[in-house]
């Protein structure tokens, strides 16, 4: 009897060390969508290359992303996206920095809906951004997805008149990662 009760304290003691600690994935996948009903095609790309570290402890959070990763189902789509309209040679990256609140939630397994803000800097422009995240805790992992708007002048990426009224003012960006502890 001692001895599973010793078991069951350090599995406890254990998972409690790993939800203090630090989260993190290079394979963190985004989504942005700036697709409108008069679109004749999605205007839809898909990036598996985000990197994310969340600080259990703190809530700090941070998202890089190599704004090349995106990639298009039309080549030509991505070739403006890149040159036209994110400059990618310019600003090769967005990143995201921001706080997590309620993580102290996260210390055992179950599926919890927490607020977070911060600043995401896109195209040479940081902009304050607020949504909640879907976080699901089992085991040792964290699933975290969380969806907000863009609106592409607040990055000043500006749509030309041509194609104005195919392309969406302002963009759906999804974020889903599967969060490992991180090893020293």
């Amino acid at each position: 009897m001692k001895k599973i009760i010793i078991v069951i304290l350090a599995l406890f003691l254990v998972n409690s060390a790993m939800a203090q600690g630090k989260y993190f994935t290079k394979s963190g996948k985004i989504t942005f969508d700036a697709t409108t009903k008069e679109s004749p095609e999605k205007v839809q790309a898909v990036t598996k290359t985000a990197v994310a570290v969340l600080d259990a402890a703190s809530g700090n959070i941070q998202f890089s992303v190599l704004m090349r990763g995106f990639q298009f189902e039309h080549a030509l789509m991505e070739e403006h996206f890149h040159e036209n309209y994110v400059e990618s040679t310019k600003y090769p990256k967005a990143t995201f920095k921001g706080q997590l609140e309620g993580v102290s939630a996260l210390a055992k397994d179950g599926t919890y809906e927490l607020p977070v803000k911060g600043q995401l800097s896109l195209h040479g422009a940081s902009r304050d951004i607020q949504t909640k995240v879907k976080v699901v805790v089992s085991g040792t992992n964290m699933n975290a997805t969380a969806t907000f708007m863009a609106p592409l002048a607040d990055y000043n990426i500006a749509i030309p008149g041509l194609v104005a009224d195919k392309l969406a003012k302002t963009a759906s960006v999804k974020v889903e990662c599967l969060l490992q502890p991180l090893k020293n």
